[in-house]
């Protein structure tokens, strides 16, 4: 199989990492790439989101397979584009990938499917959102209703942050607080079938003990070791299913990876959000520790047929993500990096210099990534890695997984 990964992010460099490690693929391209991807698959420039270049893209390289790893392309309908013309494409229609492209849809649809989610309110006035402010009171949960590259959510006890936030947006989702620890479950539908991955933690907040402001997520864990037994299985039944199903019900089947974002409440699991696509950094740990290989089971929710039985690796997998200096504002770029050519140092912001360097060129820049036998070992092993790794100004959080691994988390 020849396989087109769409995007230059870390996601794209771990999805590059185990398409490369699978026998069955023959050749391997990411566009536009990363410093990264650079070493595993050929590197390509490309309009993410000019369906028509990327579909061209794919025809010439004669892709039996294309991965569009990023949401923006996804919404924007590059995978219809690349269906057109009749290539096989592992992501979801820009119909359907409004799941993603808009918070207020995707609580219709939860909604409709029967889903445990927050209440919300959907705004567009400033008298809209001083009335749901008032009703679901703090903390306060704004979320811009469009894509935001996992920035676009405020949760704070500040009600004049938390109102300049939301009419800072067009249209905004506000809801009430969910308590309890929050879980990450991909789960890849061939718009019929569902075939969940492993459940993973992931780190919003760009400081230890969740300080700061939200980012794209700076580290995860996988598997989370407190879950209950039947954890899985309950939310396939109870959130996924119903929800491919609602999909198929309203003519817009949803094939490809749905991302439950999830927090374990008092009164149960309950929906924070969907994406349309792997998550970044989850990505990183599950891929890690995944032993099927990866492209039959792409391809699967591609075209659809008999779910592939999924084989994981008896272990614990830790990413932490370095990033660059200024983020998550505005982030410093082209400084040089060492140490990146690691094993377990997954690119994310990185690009080539003309003279060989790899510099930085983003926010989050690099996932650092260790396994071991134990959560505990892998999270020596990703933060050993993280040492040896030099990014000029760079930062990273000292706490991924600690609480977990120290049992500190309880449902």
């Amino acid at each position: 199989m020849r396989v087109l990964v769409i995007g230059s992010g870390a996601r794209e460099h771990a999805l590059c990492l185990s398409l490369a490690a699978d026998p069955s693929v023959t050749a391997l391209m990411c566009a536009p790439g990363n410093a990264g991807t650079a070493a595993v698959a050929e590197q390509r420039g490309v309009d993410q989101l000019d369906g028509a270049a990327v579909a061209a893209l794919a025809q010439e390289f004669d892709a039996g397979l294309v991965v569009i790893g990023p949401e923006a392309p996804l919404v924007a309908g590059v995978a219809d584009a690349v269906r057109a013309v009749g290539i096989a494409v592992f992501g979801p229609s820009g119909a359907a990938a409004q799941l993603e492209g808009s918070k207020a849809f995707a609580k219709d649809v939860m909604a409709a499917a029967g889903v445990p989610t927050a209440a919300a309110r959907v705004c567009t006035t400033t008298a809209e959102i001083e009335a749901a402010l008032d009703e679901f009171g703090a903390p306060y949960v704004v979320k811009d209703d469009g894509l935001a590259a996992g920035k676009g959510v405020v949760v704070t006890d500040d009600r004049a942050e938390a109102l300049a936030h939301a009419q800072a947006c067009d249209r905004v989702v506000i809801e009430e607080f969910l308590d309890g620890p929050e879980v990450s479950l991909f789960c890849l539908t061939d718009g019929v079938a569902v075939l969940p991955l492993l459940a993973a933690q992931d780190f919003k907040r760009v400081g230890d003990d969740d300080a700061g402001p939200n980012t794209g997520g700076m580290g995860a864990y996988a598997p989370l070791p407190w879950l209950p037994a039947g954890f899985v299985e309950e939310i396939v039944a109870t959130v996924a299913v119903p929800t491919v199903e609602e999909m198929a019900r309203r003519g817009t089947p949803f094939a490809g990876l749905l991302y439950i974002g999830l927090a374990v409440t008092s009164r149960g699991p309950r929906v924070v959000e969907f994406n349309a696509r792997f998550g970044d950094p989850e990505t990183q740990v599950v891929l890690a520790l995944l032993d099927t290989p990866l492209a039959s089971v792409l391809h699967w929710s591609a075209v659809g047929g008999v779910p592939p039985v999924l084989h994981w690796r008896d272990a614990s997998a830790v990413t932490v993500v370095r990033a660059a200096a200024g983020y998550p504002g505005t982030p410093r770029s082209g400084d040089v990096i060492t140490g990146s050519d690691q094993h377990g140092v997954i690119h994310a912001g990185t690009r080539l210099r003309d003279d060989g360097a790899v510099v930085s060129s983003g926010g989050r820049v690099l996932s650092v990534t260790g396994t071991g036998p134990t959560l505990a070992a892998a999270r020596d092993a990703a933060y050993a890695l993280a040492a040896t790794v030099d990014l000029p100004g760079g930062h990273q959080r000292s706490d991924i997984a600690l609480r977990a691994v120290q049992g500190q988390i309880v449902i």
